[in-house]
């Protein structure tokens, strides 16, 4: 198989890619929804063995045992997920012509791979217990493989965004942002990423009912009383959660109110702070159902929804600082596009003059 000439690869939009870019940034919450099921249902092993389901890759009984379904399925969607990702990483090496887009496509090949040994060794190393510890190493990759998880989603969309019809094609000026917007953008996709690592964390600890009321501790105020390791992770998710209630607001507002913003901008902002009320919403609802296996679940996609989306916005933001050179270009097209209309100002056949 002979490798494409760089003259073979386009910039271009490409339909059939971005469109498959949006199936792959899709099935990835398929992946996310039964992985973070699998998890609340503690179906985690319900088969003892890996890359196999006792065995077989149709094993019996799975169809109709609720732990074996969850967890085959998640096994399933992930080998599903690898494939997707494998052959966008090898469709952009061959015919994107930008280097850095093609580079995120193998990031993404490379965290996928990745995400699938630890999920394999986590089934494989949950009966090693290193001395002087309660959890097994299998147990502790849960964390990781939760962790990377959220990152793989920001990348796939990240790619998904560029190979857009929008992304190729709009004019600068639909994208256009200040600086401030795009430090905010960074600094609460960061803390949206923050805030998934405690939950992470806190979900595979099992200090989901770790402080068991909301809004306020059983004590009746807003500091728990009595401390210790899974009381302070699930506390410092409910804080994390204020600081969000007002970063992700203040971050919204200022997309709205910056001069320029496009409707793009503006829709996105407004999706996100939609998502972080739902989020919250679910968040408390947790707590009031007694982590109710659906609603945590519903809970983890949300999160992951609303990381993608705030992070979504910032790139939205960066694109025509990302795109560089190819960006000045279309600045100068659309100044030509606009001198050469028969509707400029200048141009003696105009409105006025006609």
């Amino acid at each position: 198989m002979s490798v494409a000439s760089p003259t073979a690869r386009t910039s271009a939009y490409r339909p059939a890619l971005a469109w498959f870019a949006v199936l792959g940034s899709l099935w990835v919450f398929v992946l996310v929804m039964l992985g973070a099921f699998t998890t609340s249902i503690g179906a985690g092993m319900a088969f003892p063995d890996w890359p196999l389901s006792n065995g077989s890759l149709n094993p019996h009984g799975w169809l109709t045992n609720v732990a074996m379904f969850a967890e085959h399925s998640h096994r399933l969607s992930g080998t599903t997920m690898g494939l997707v990702t494998i052959a966008l990483a090898i469709w952009l090496w061959k015919t994107e012509a930008r280097g850095w887009l093609r580079k995120l496509g193998g990031w993404a090949l490379a965290l996928v791979v990745v995400q699938g040994v630890i999920g394999g060794q986590r089934v494989r190393l949950d009966g090693w217990y290193p001395a002087g510890m309660t959890m097994s190493v299998g147990q502790m990759l849960r964390i990781p493989h939760g962790i990377l998880a959220e990152i793989f989603v920001i990348v796939l969309f990240a790619i998904a965004a560029a190979l857009s019809r929008r992304w190729t094609s709009s004019p600068v000026a639909e994208f256009a942002s200040t600086p401030r917007i795009r430090r905010l953008g960074i600094l609460c996709t960061g803390l949206v990423l923050v805030q998934l690592v405690i939950a992470a964390t806190m979900r595979h600890l099992h200090a989901g009912l770790a402080i068991p009321t909301f809004p306020l501790t059983p004590e009746g105020g807003l500091i728990p009383a009595q401390w210790s390791f899974p009381v302070g992770i699930h506390f410092a998710h409910r804080a994390m959660a204020l600081v969000l209630s007002i970063a992700l607001p203040w971050f919204g507002i200022a997309v709205w109110r910056a001069p320029g913003s496009s409707n793009l901008l503006k829709n996105t902002a407004a999706l996100m702070l939609g998502f972080l009320v739902l989020q919250v919403l679910l968040g408390a609802s947790i707590i009031w159902t007694a982590r109710d296996p659906y609603v945590t679940t519903a809970h983890v996609i949300v999160g992951a929804i609303t990381l993608a989306v705030t992070f979504l916005l910032t790139w939205f933001a960066h694109r025509n600082a990302v795109e560089g050179k190819r960006a000045a270009e279309m600045v100068r097209k659309d100044v030509a596009d606009e001198q050469t209309s028969p509707f400029h100002p200048n141009d003696a056949r105009s409105p006025q003059q006609s």
